[in-house]
């Protein structure tokens, strides 16, 4: 299924469809191929980088190495891992003529022809991002969490993926992409060099939209994770329908906010500005917690096996998998909470939480983690901008469970403990989820015209293709703005 270039209409949200590859045996070892080199160019990009900041650092008037230009951004770690894996220095041979004369043919790189070159210029591209991450956290130019200096991947065998782009190349019957669904059957995924891979999940939701003009695939990250191998399709879709979306509010209009406090005994608990409760959780699966027994069996599995050994390797699978059980049974809770939130609200207010500084108290480590509450807020981010609707994330000095939303007065001695909060000065005696949930709400109405930023909630991730200039690209394989046809939006 393929789609012209320029033909979605109103293109203004990401999405990705995630599907659980089938491949045969071959079709694996192809795929474990392409993980290595990907993790092999991010390597080498690194190594790159590394000798030339090392040469540039002398200083001398005279010294070419003063001279050296040290790739920094994702495109110039393309030119420079491309200039290398043709060079000497990646491989060469010795050619002994009859006269016995033996001469140096380069050969570069020599199995660079087995797997697709937008494998080695995906993985470059995540070193550039992963140095800008670092340069800007250092500069304090990036908030959250301190990032550190990129280091260089060791090959695990089971963990692992590569990134390759959607490209649009021209036949005689018409553009076709280089990424296609259902090609070889309904549930199938086709990959460039890789060809038709089956997947367990149905693909006729996708199909449809890319039939009719409403998606366009961008980009497919194949991952191995928990002895699966997993096809993450990243689709540039059109707005959802209107009547799935949320109503405009007027511009005056400061109510409706809802507050949302996310907790350990009640995990959510939602309620309006007037304390009218709209939503509570009692319970979570708690799938960390309730796995436990599981974990701890096929750990001391893993530990009784000789290392290297093929049995070490297989419960280190089992162990894999059986995380991987554990994670799902988390996110499915977590979608199901988020999808509840913002299909019944327009307008939420959710607390900054230093997630952080919480897992600094080891007794309640596992269940902070367990709970997995910047991932809820993630999803509620980006689900909400989909309907159109607006989410605050409040101060995260505000003392929401602290304050009482009749009042305002703050007690000082609330514990952990207390699950009621009762006011000394006007008594009032309500739940302390609830109190929380209403403080918030009122804290949306009262700062309506600000938005903090949640540090912990992930945003999403926006790959940098190579801006086209005035003329033509100098080389057949550097990366085109233009890729995958997202620089117009047309009318079908």
């Amino acid at each position: 299924m393929s789609v012209t270039a320029g033909s979605v209409l109103d293109v203004v949200r990401h999405t990705t469809f995630q599907l659980v590859a089938d491949p045969t045996v071959e079709q694996a070892r192809v795929l474990a191929r392409h993980e290595g080199a990907a993790r092999f160019a991010f390597n080498q990009g690194l190594r790159l980088h590394l000798d030339a900041r090392h040469a540039s650092k002398s200083t001398g008037p005279d010294d070419v190495a003063a001279t050296v230009k040290v790739p920094w951004t994702g495109f110039d770690l393309i030119n420079a891992f491309n200039a290398w894996k043709r060079s000497e220095d990646a491989g060469r041979r010795f050619v002994v003529d009859g006269s016995r004369a033996a001469e140096v043919e380069v050969t570069g790189l020599a199995w660079r022809t087995e797997v697709s070159a937008q494998v080695f210029e995906e993985a470059v591209v995540d070193l550039g991002k992963a140095l800008k991450a670092w340069t800007d956290s250092r500069r304090g130019k990036r908030a959250g969490r301190t990032a550190g200096h990129p280091r260089f991947k060791k090959k695990n065998p089971e963990r692992g993926s590569f990134r390759m782009r959607n490209k649009v190349s021209r036949t005689k019957v018409g553009d076709r992409s280089t990424i296609r669904v259902g090609e070889n059957g309904p549930r199938s995924v086709t990959l460039p060099g890789i060809g038709a891979i089956k997947v367990h999940d149905d693909t006729r939701r996708l199909r449809r939209m890319l039939a009719t003009g409403r998606a366009r695939i961008l980009f497919a990250t194949v991952s191995r994770r928990g002895g699966r191998w997993r096809i993450s399709l990243n689709v540039e879709a059109t707005d959802l329908h209107p009547a799935a979306r949320h109503q405009v509010r007027d511009v005056t209009d400061h109510s409706g906010w809802a507050g949302v406090d996310r907790g350990l005994h009640a995990p959510v608990v939602a309620a309006l500005a007037d304390g009218t409760a709209t939503l509570r959780i009692a319970e979570a699966p708690k799938a960390l917690r309730a796995a436990q027994p599981v974990t701890r069996r096929l750990s001391k599995s893993v530990s009784r096996k000789a290392k290297g050994s093929v049995n070490r390797r297989a419960a280190v699978r089992r162990l894999a998998r059986h995380h991987e059980r554990v994670r799902a049974r988390r996110h499915h809770f977590l979608h199901q909470v988020s999808n509840l939130l913002v299909q019944t609200h327009d307008r939420l207010v959710i607390e900054d939480l230093n997630i952080t500084g919480m897992l600094a108290n080891h007794r309640l480590a596992a269940a902070i983690s367990d709970a997995a509450w910047g991932e809820l807020a993630r999803q509620i981010t980006y689900k909400m901008a989909w309907r159109g609707g607006q989410v605050l994330t409040a101060d995260r000095w505000f003392a929401s469970s602290k304050t009482c939303s009749t009042c305002g007065d703050v007690t000082t001695t609330l514990t952990l403990a207390d699950r009621v909060f009762v006011c000394d000065t006007c008594g009032l005696t309500i739940d302390r989820d609830l109190n929380a949930a209403v403080n918030l709400a009122t804290w949306g109405e009262q700062h309506h015209h600000s938005q903090v930023l949640d540090p912990e909630a992930r945003g999403q991730v926006t790959n940098a293709h190579r801006p086209d200039g005035a003329g033509r690209r100098s080389r057949d394989d550097e990366t085109s703005r233009d890729d995958v046809g997202t620089r117009t939006v047309t009318a079908a």
